[in-house]
């Protein structure tokens, strides 16, 4: 098998982590994410949460289907996705050339997450999900 040769691979791109102060409604995810799909320079969006399993996993009624208002699908710029999570955090990964370009990116996310989260939010550069693998990932192959 031929190994792809990615340009980013082993990079560590810069992230910006937000948590929200409550956890978001499937509606209010929808309007964030759309919100966020436009600006440029957005590698990939991860979302992390409170999970809503499609069948209940435990307790007396373990096994019945979670009829939970908050999992559904959502239109996210033309493309339906399925929600299975009350969305509380977003690891968005950027793709940026220098610091000035890093800032003016964060500031679009910021003037996002101002018109589309009214109870506040928290925001952090950095990076904080994985972007090479580890000794976990070649003992486990």
């Amino acid at each position: 098998m031929a190994k792809i040769e990615v340009e980013y691979a082993n990079v560590p791109l810069p992230e910006v982590r937000i948590m929200t102060n409550r956890l978001l409604s499937a509606e209010t995810t929808e309007k964030v994410l759309n919100a966020i799909d436009s600006i440029e320079h957005i590698r990939q969006i991860n979302m992390g949460g409170e999970s809503l399993p499609k069948t209940i996993s435990s307790g007396p009624a373990k096994g019945a289907e979670n009829n939970h208002s908050e999992r559904r699908i959502i239109n996210v710029n033309g493309h339906e996705v399925e929600l299975r999570c009350e969305v509380g955090a977003f690891y968005i990964e950027l793709e940026v050339d220098d610091k000035d370009m890093l800032e003016a990116t964060v500031e679009k996310i910021k003037d996002a997450f101002d018109a589309t989260v009214p109870f506040g939010y928290t925001i952090e550069i950095g990076r904080y999900t994985k972007y090479r693998p580890s000794l976990h990932d070649y003992r486990s192959a």
